[in-house]
């Protein structure tokens, strides 16, 4: 008869799949190489599936078991704040990785100030950030991602949303060009100059399209970039007018020998807003991070 999974097997199979080595795992639950290598048995009999198999030197997980990690991860965190919920605690002693997804133009300015303040009282956490691939909630359900930080909302009645901050598009040109001089330019001396569009979907028009063409203008996109980044780099070394963020205008623009300025137009502010799942609302250590990524970016932009 197939062994039963207990919630210690289940942490065996996590560590084993963060690792990928029965030797790290071991180190990481604090357990005998033996006592991991049973257990990584035990765990073969009960899921009818390798789990891990030999690939040259080193192991690789199945595709069972890859499927299988993000629900795992999911029932560990819901066990451990189950077990925590009226516990106090210890942030010094905290040893967690948080997976965090978020948007490059966000990542930019948000990146530093969450390490920095996380680092400062919890030596012990790691946060992993990971790009947008896609936006879909089941990252968050799984437990794939720990928090999602970006751009709107979701209505899905499992997942919890805080607004962050909210932060206007600006324009950004070279410092030496024409563009740059004290007199904010209008729209129509923007839609002179060639411009770049940042845009993860390849995307070529936006809000400033529309205002544009209210005002009978229209501007040239000569190129389409995946990342706010990329187009800063780009700007930085060509006559073409991109939008940014302003933070990341402000944070990054003397060092790139770029200038930003406010666009003559009503555009919509973006909201960046934290997202995560609800059975993560009485997790201690994630409620910490979630209050510790809000109070960095407490004033509004």
């Amino acid at each position: 008869m197939a062994d039963q999974l207990d919630l210690n097997l289940l942490r065996v199979f996590d560590a084993l799949l963060r690792d990928g080595s029965v030797t790290a795992a071991a180190e990481r639950l604090h357990l005998s190489i033996p006592a991991t290598s049973r257990a990584l048995g035990r765990l073969r009999r009960a899921m009818g599936d390798p789990i891990l198999v030999r690939a040259g030197r080193g192991m690789v997980p199945t595709p069972f078991a890859l499927r299988t990690a993000p629900r795992v991860r999911s029932l560990l965190d819901e066990a451990s704040a189950l077990i925590s919920a009226d516990r106090e605690l210890a942030i010094g002693d905290l040893e967690r990785t948080f997976t965090i997804r978020i948007n490059d133009g966000v990542a930019a300015t948000l990146a530093t100030a969450a390490v920095e303040a996380t680092a400062a009282v919890a030596p012990g956490v790691v946060l992993r950030f990971v790009g947008e691939g896609s936006e879909s909630t089941e990252a968050l359900r799984d437990g794939s991602v720990d928090l999602d930080i970006g751009a709107g909302d979701v209505s899905a009645p499992d997942i919890r949303s805080m607004l962050l901050y909210r932060e206007r598009v600006v324009a950004i040109v070279r410092a030496d060009s024409p563009l740059a001089r004290p007199r904010r330019p209008t729209l129509a001396q923007l839609c002179r100059y060639p411009h770049v569009s940042a845009s993860r979907r390849g995307r070529t028009r936006g809000p400033l399209d529309e205002v544009l063409e209210a005002e009978g203008l229209q501007r040239r996109v000569a190129a389409v970039v995946p990342t706010s980044a990329v187009a800063a780099f780009l700007v930085a070394s060509s006559d073409y007018i991109g939008l940014a963020p302003q933070r990341l205008a402000e944070q990054y623009g003397r060092a790139l020998g770029i200038r930003w300025f406010p666009i003559p137009a009503d555009l919509p502010e973006i909201e960046v807003r934290l997202l995560w799942h609800a059975r993560l609302d009485a997790d201690p250590a994630q409620r910490w991070l979630r209050d510790t990524i809000r109070d960095a970016f407490d004033s509004p932009a």
